[in-house]
């Protein structure tokens, strides 16, 4: 594999990403964590715009499906001991450089969610890491995931009349991972906290209730599924524990059980605080991106080598600590992985070829 690497932005604390269409155009978005910028990027890494410039804290974003310029995202989420404050926002480009914020719920401490469609409804699913604290790296008061069907009209929602969210589920102790998966014809989400690994679908009739099946009971900080080796079975990737420096991957059984099958060879003090993931196809190979915020700071690719019989890893990129992974094929069908180097304040464009 060729990496060609491209650094278009210096941003401090980088870290959420998501694509967006913005007249009619393939780009995409970064934000940072803390109180810094929101880009538009175009497709070939060009900044295009400033969406805003301060009041940050964003963990997620994604475009609302349907639209043209316009995307839901976390703000003022800035760690788990800073986010009393932290909702979703609903963002509409009026203009160049003009983007009317607006909010569409409150969600203290939300950290993760996602839009998922079933039936001809889209559904939104917020995961909240905790439920409240008192002091610094209180952990008391665990998370939970809410859930809502999502109008195609989102004119009508501002910071007095929020979106109504239902509870899903709670008792979820650091609920950190998500991640958007396919299920046969419609969309769940796997999310990850201490009490293992849930797939969250929504309902399968409109007015029905959601469904929810535990895939993985070990602590669990991140999690992926994806047919790795060409089986049939989606493997589940996981990262362990919060913010952990395990990363392994489970094979299914023949009951349908996950079981472990490999982990990253290397010490664990290595792959310290391992928090970038994405799965998809890569290359034209199911592939697992990786990246670390501590220890050696790398980004890889996980693949299946059926000469071995086993996983190979390659590297994207060394000691830059990314946060997040996002990664589309451009107009030329090129592999493109972009990458919020948040330990080094650098967003990263990177062209794969083989």
């Amino acid at each position: 594999m060729k990496v060609e690497k491209k650094v278009i932005s210096d941003l401090t604390k980088c870290y959420a990403m998501s694509e967006i269409t913005v007249e009619g155009k393939h780009c995409f978005l970064v934000a940072a964590e803390k109180d810094d910028p929101c880009y538009l990027f175009a497709e070939d890494g060009t900044k295009l715009e400033t969406v805003w410039s301060d009041m940050g804290g964003v963990m997620t974003m994604t475009a609302v499906p349907g639209t043209d310029g316009q995307f839901l995202s976390t703000r003022q989420f800035y760690s788990p001991n800073d986010g009393f404050k932290a909702r979703i926002e609903i963002v509409t480009r009026k203009s160049k450089d003009n983007w009317e914020v607006r909010t569409l719920c409150k969600a203290p401490f939300v950290h993760r969610f996602g839009i998922l469609n079933r039936g001809g409804y889209n559904y939104l699913i917020v995961c909240c890491i905790k439920g409240g604290m008192e002091y610094k790296n209180d952990w008391r008061f665990p998370g939970a995931c809410y859930g809502a069907m999502l109008p195609s009209d989102l004119s009508g929602f501002d910071d007095e009349h929020p979106l109504e969210l239902s509870l899903l589920m709670d008792g979820m102790l650091k609920n950190h991972g998500y991640a958007k998966v396919s299920r046969g014809g419609y969309d769940a989400a796997l999310v990850g906290c201490e009490e293992g690994a849930f797939l969250f679908a929504p309902p399968a009739v409109y007015g029905a209730d959601w469904e929810v099946e535990q895939v993985l009971s070990i602590p669990t900080s991140d999690a992926v599924l994806i047919d790795l080796d060409g089986d049939g079975k989606e493997e589940l990737g996981v990262i362990s524990d919060f913010h952990g420096n395990s990363l392994s991957i489970y094979h299914q059984d023949a009951h349908g059980n996950y079981v472990p099958q490999w982990k990253y060879p290397v010490p664990e003090k290595d792959t310290e605080m391992l928090h970038a993931t994405w799965a998809d196809s890569i290359l034209g190979t199911p592939s697992w991106v990786v990246g670390w915020r501590k220890g050696t700071k790398d980004t890889i690719l996980i693949t299946w080598d059926a000469e071995a019989g086993n996983y190979k890893t390659e590297f994207i990129d060394r000691n830059t600590g990314c946060a997040n992974a996002l990664h589309f094929l451009d107009k030329d069908g090129k592999d493109i992985i972009v990458g919020t180097n948040r330990e080094i304040n650098e967003v990263a464009y990177y062209t794969l070829s083989k």
